[in-house]
This record gives structure tokens, sequence and C-alpha cells, in this order.
């Protein structure tokens, strides 16, 4: 299978037949989207009217500009549902929209500018659908790379320096924490990452 034939295959290119979306993420969701690997994007509080279908396409952007940062297919729909369902009277609950994601391009994102955005979520016309996912071409090349995480930490024990060091990443996280990446066999080409982006760590270059 050539590279062109799996990236259609994926749900990413030209399959036709499913409705096609593009769901408009919240800042602050852009940035938890871009810091820590999900599977599935899950959104709650969507419009009652309007909404993907099972198996439709999913181009997900980011805002100001417009940016499109993954491609995806909706595994659950956001049904509403009442609180009760015995309940006639009882509250309406907004269901939530999960989009298995096909294809991420968070840290290249495309511009998707010449889009009309009606609200959180918007009906595509497949041609336009189509001509944004293409923008991204092929995914790229996986290949191994090391990643790691270097503290200083006092304790009295080796477990309690262990224990220490899960506390401060919890609660720093990958904000404020640099994380050291390479690719595997060419650590001289490390590189420092912080907020899910290159970070210089070498106080005497900022100055």
């Amino acid at each position: 299978m050539t590279t062109e034939t799996a990236y259609r295959a994926d749900g990413t290119g030209h399959a036709d037949g499913a409705g096609t979306w593009a769901v408009l993420l919240p800042a602050e969701r852009y940035e938890a989207e871009r810091l820590v690997h999900h599977d599935t994007l899950e959104l709650t509080g969507l419009p009652d009217v309007g909404q993907p279908s099972a198996g439709d396409r999913v181009a997900v952007l980011a805002d100001e500009p417009p940016r499109l940062v993954a491609l995806g297919r909706v595994t659950a729909p956001a049904l509403a549902h009442r609180e009760d369902p015995d309940d006639p009277q009882s509250p309406v609950e907004p269901g939530a929209l999960v989009v298995a994601y096909t294809r991420r391009a968070f840290d290249e994102p495309v511009p998707a500018d010449r889009l009309t955005l009606d609200g959180p979520v918007t009906a595509l016309d497949p041609a336009a659908f189509r001509a944004l996912a293409d923008r991204l071409g092929p995914p790229p090349a996986r290949r191994t790379w090391l990643v790691s995480l270097d503290l200083p930490i006092e304790a009295g024990t080796p477990a309690e320096a262990v224990r220490l060091f899960w506390s401060y990443v919890q609660e720093l996280g990958p904000r404020e924490l640099p994380a050291f990446v390479s690719p595997s066999g060419d650590e001289l080409a490390m590189q420092a990452f912080v907020l899910g982006a290159e970070a210089n760590q070498d106080p005497e270059e900022d100055d």
C-alpha cells in the first residue's frame, strides 16, 4: 500500500458518503489537546441542533486565526437526554460529542481562514472539507524518539525520591517542567520542550 493510499484509507482523504463538519476548540481546550496525547476528543455543551452523526468526518480547528489542527471521525454524537428518563419534566442534559482522531497536526497547523464558521460546530461542504484535509498531505513517517525528564530531588531513600518525583510531575506538568527529546541514536540533537514547544534551557544564550 502506498503512502497516499494509506492516507486516504484512514478517513483523512477522499472517502465519500459521510457528513463533514468543522469543530472549533476553545483556547484552553486547544492547549490541553496540544500538550497531552489523546485518542479521542470529547466536547460537551454544544447546541442541540445541527449535530454530527456517528461516522461523520470532522475537521478540528483552533481559532484566532482559524487553523486546522486535527482530523477525526465521530464515534458518539452529542445526543441530548433527560436527567431522569422517567420524568418528562426533568431537565434536558446535553450529550458529549466524541471524535476519534485520525490525523493530528497540532505542531504544524494548516491555515483555515477561508472557512466561515457559524459557531462551535459548523457543517462543511464535502469539497471544502477535502480541500482543507488535502492541504495536510500524507502523515510524517514515524520514528523512535528518546524522551527524558530529569529532576534533582533531595530524599532519604531512593523510593522516597521516586515518590517525590511523581508528585512534582503531577503538580507541575508539561506547563512548567522541561522534557528533553532526541532521535534514537542521535542524543547530540537533544532539544528541550516546554508547553509543547522548543524552549532554550541555556541561560548563557539568553544574555
